[in-house]
This record gives structure tokens, C-alpha cells and sequence, in this order.
């Protein structure tokens, strides 16, 4: 079994610095790099320990707090397992903070990350791969579009508002992509309906981008994520089998 080193470090982004968790491989030797975004909940154990798996099966893993601009991690007091329906306050706290992160705001954050990825030794040169969940699916597309020559593949699960009628909806990037895309949506998911599956299936396929689209049957918007009350773990472990097969075949 490969062993994974864990450390918390600092990114020096326009507006500030971001607090970040980065995984690798702990063998002295440089590995493809992987941009993980976060869903709204926010860089957590949970993540870590995803990002960790990510590292054990030979990347190097960087798990930004995009919403760093509201301070370190955790920025919310979040319980050990959360629960929606039981924790309904929470989003109260989630919602503006969520809602300031812009489009623009998104994109400039990215570079800063991307860039901090290619300056680190144990990031092997080159594309990178992104993957993202819940809100980090749209930056994750988004990513994809804004920096084509720096995005290998690109992976969304259980994402919303992915193709919206919002002049700046993430599909509107497809004739920019380069990379190989995947999506995983789940079915029982509110935030991307198939009307909205279809637009983006549409658009991608009109910009002739690589993609493969699933919709994970009984799954609901937040299946990967052990510490809530949405989490799947057969629909979880999928994600796992369609992420890494992307990422074996594009970094």
C-alpha cells in the first residue's frame, strides 16, 4: 500500500491567502496533480480523507478553502455527521457566504491554485486533472473552461445549476474545453434536473468535448459525502471506479 503524507499549507491568491490541505504520495518522486474543490460544506476531515485515497492511488492532491475569504477552515461550526433536516440553520450560514464567491472570483482563485500545483516538486509536470462535488462540480467545469492548456480531465459529481439560463451558467464554457470530462449526477437531485443534464449534454456535444454522462439511479445531491446524511456508498464507490479510470487515462 502506497503511503500518503498529509500537511495543511498557504496559497497566495490576488485577494489574499488560502488555506489548503495537500496529499501525495510520500515516496520522493513527482506525481500527476489533482485540483480537488470542495463541496459547501467545506474542507473537512471528510475531504481529507478523499483526497488521501486520491493520493494512495498516485496523485498529488490539492483540497482548497475556496471560501477562504471568510477565513480558515473550518469557516462554518459544523457537526461531526450533518443532517439538513436537523441542522436547518446551518445553511443560513452557508448560503451568503456560497453566494460571494462569483464566477470572476472563481476563475482568479484557480489560476492561484493551478499555479501553486505546478510549483510544487511533488506535482509532475504538465495537465492536471480537477475533480468537484456538489458546488465544486460548477468550479470544476468552470476550471475546465477558463484554463483549457492547463486541464487535462475534469470530473463533476452529484454538481448543481451546472447549465442554468444564467448569462454566466458554466455550460456556456463547452467550446473552450479541451479536457476529457465526466459527469455523475444523482437522480434524486433537485439542483441539476434533466432538463439541465440535457442542456449540458447538448452543449458539449455541439463543441465536440469528450464527455461521458451518468445519472446514478436512487442517489441524492451529496452521495459521495460520508459525513451527511445523503451519503450512498454504493453510489460513492462508483464515483471512485469513474474518477480514478479518468485519471489513470488522461494525466
Amino acid at each position: 500500500m502506497t503511503t500518503v503524507r498529509g500537511t495543511s499549507v498557504d496559497i497566495s491568491t490576488p485577494d489574499g491567502t488560502a488555506d489548503a490541505y495537500l496529499a501525495f504520495p510520500d515516496d520522493n518522486s513527482p506525481h500527476p496533480a489533482v485540483l480537488f474543490y470542495m463541496d459547501a460544506y467545506g474542507l473537512r476531515p471528510h475531504l481529507k480523507k478523499m483526497a488521501d485515497r486520491l493520493a494512495e492511488a498516485g496523485y498529488t492532491v490539492l483540497v482548497p478553502n475556496v471560501f477562504y475569504r471568510h477565513g480558515p477552515a473550518p469557516v462554518f461550526d459544523l457537526p461531526d455527521y450533518v443532517d439538513p433536516q436537523e441542522h436547518p440553520k446551518l445553511w443560513e450560514q452557508i448560503t451568503p457566504v456560497l453566494r460571494s464567491l462569483t464566477p470572476e472570483l472563481a476563475t482568479r482563485d484557480a489560476r492561484a491554485y493551478l499555479d501553486y500545483l505546478a510549483g510544487r516538486p511533488e506535482a509532475a509536470d504538465g495537465p492536471v486533472g480537477v475533480t468537484g462535488y456538489c458546488m465544486g462540480a460548477r468550479r470544476a467545469l468552470r476550471t475546465a473552461g477558463d484554463y483549457p492548456d492547463r486541464v487535462a480531465a475534469a470530473a463533476c459529481f452529484h454538481g448543481g445549476g451546472l447549465a442554468t439560463d444564467a448569462p454566466d451558467s458554466p455550460h456556456l464554457l463547452a467550446d473552450r474545453i479541451t479536457a476529457e470530462l465526466y459527469f455523475g449526477h444523482a437522480d434524486q437531485d433537485q439542483s441539476m434536473p434533466p432538463e439541465q443534464i440535457d442542456r449540458l449534454d447538448t452543449a458539449l456535444t455541439e463543441a465536440g468535448v469528450r464527455h461521458r454522462t451518468e445519472v446514478y439511479t436512487g442517489a441524492a445531491h451529496g452521495y459521495t459525502q460520508a459525513d451527511t446524511a445523503m451519503y450512498d456508498a454504493e453510489a460513492s464507490e462508483r464515483h471512485w471506479t469513474a474518477l480514478l479510470s479518468l485519471l489513470n487515462r488522461s494525466l
